[in-house]
């Protein structure tokens, strides 16, 4: 039987995910892309899952696509054969689009290299803590490519336009520190530490938090960026009213008022 590329487990309330190709830094074949959405679609299915880690095996956390997959002998159609396009479409795209409207908050633990498609997968998640030692790179420069799987949407998200623009053009690794330093992620682990347990830490915190809320203030805070005031005030004023109907605010507001920790179940 073929090892699984995606590992899935849930510890309590969370749930983790494993890039399983140690040897190949965790690099996306296009059956990966599908046991990850498997993935998904499981944490979307079961309202006891309430936050997800995602993480790699071995020494990498992910090196983008596997470049192997990619039909580069010399003869007819090449071009046609050699075409990233397609591989983006239909499995790289889905991919970022589902991470970003999961039901749950998302954390990666990224615990090595992050290179291409694989920082971009680390900038998809909601928050990201690194190990010490990991490093970032936008490596398609090198190979005739640009930032792609919401690269260069997320970068000038995170960075700015300048660091951005250095850090797509000129493919130098970001170590885990500058990446924290530039706004890229949110966390470094301590020196020695575990960087997953560390994401585990703040995953189950955030299991513990009203997810409705949590998800709608990602939706938030992305739209944001493209939005004008008064367009942003009414998302704020809608999105208030329909969470203002569920069991977190009235358990929240109860909570408070009776001064004692609030018990939400993500409803």
């Amino acid at each position: 039987m073929t090892e699984k590329t995606i590992l899935f487990e849930t510890r309590g309330a969370v749930a983790l995910i494993t890039l399983n190709r140690p040897q190949a830094l965790n690099s996306f074949t296009r059956g990966m892309h599908d046991e990850l959405w498997a993935a998904f679609d499981t944490i979307e299915g079961d309202k006891a899952i309430r936050a997800l880690v995602i993480t790699g095996a071995g020494r990498g956390f992910c090196a983008g696509a596997d470049l192997a997959q990619f039909n580069m002998e010399p003869g007819p159609d090449l071009i046609r054969r050699a075409d990233p396009g397609p591989v983006i479409e239909k499995a790289f795209n889905p991919t970022v689009r589902k991470l970003q409207a999961l039901r749950v908050p998302t954390i990666a633990a990224v615990n090595g290299i992050a290179a291409g498609a694989g920082a971009s997968l680390a900038m998809t998640c909601d928050l990201a803590v690194a190990a010490a030692d990991a490093s970032f790179v936008q490596a398609f420069s090198k190979i005739g490519l640009v930032p792609d799987a919401g690269g260069t949407w997320f970068l000038i998200k995170k960075l700015g336009l300048a660091r951005a623009m250095g850090a797509a053009m000129l493919g130098d690794k970001l170590s885990a520190r500058d990446a924290k330093e530039w706004g890229m992620i949110w966390d470094v682990a301590a020196e020695g530490e575990d960087c997953v347990e560390a994401a585990m830490k703040l995953a189950r915190r955030l299991a513990t938090m009203p997810t409705k809320a949590l998800v709608e203030t990602r939706k938030l805070l992305r739209a944001a960026a493209s939005n004008d005031l008064d367009t942003q005030l009414d998302l704020e004023r809608d999105t208030q009213s329909a969470l203002g109907k569920t069991h977190d605010f009235i358990e929240g507001v109860t909570a408070f008022r009776q001064k004692r920790p609030p018990q939400f179940k993500g409803e």
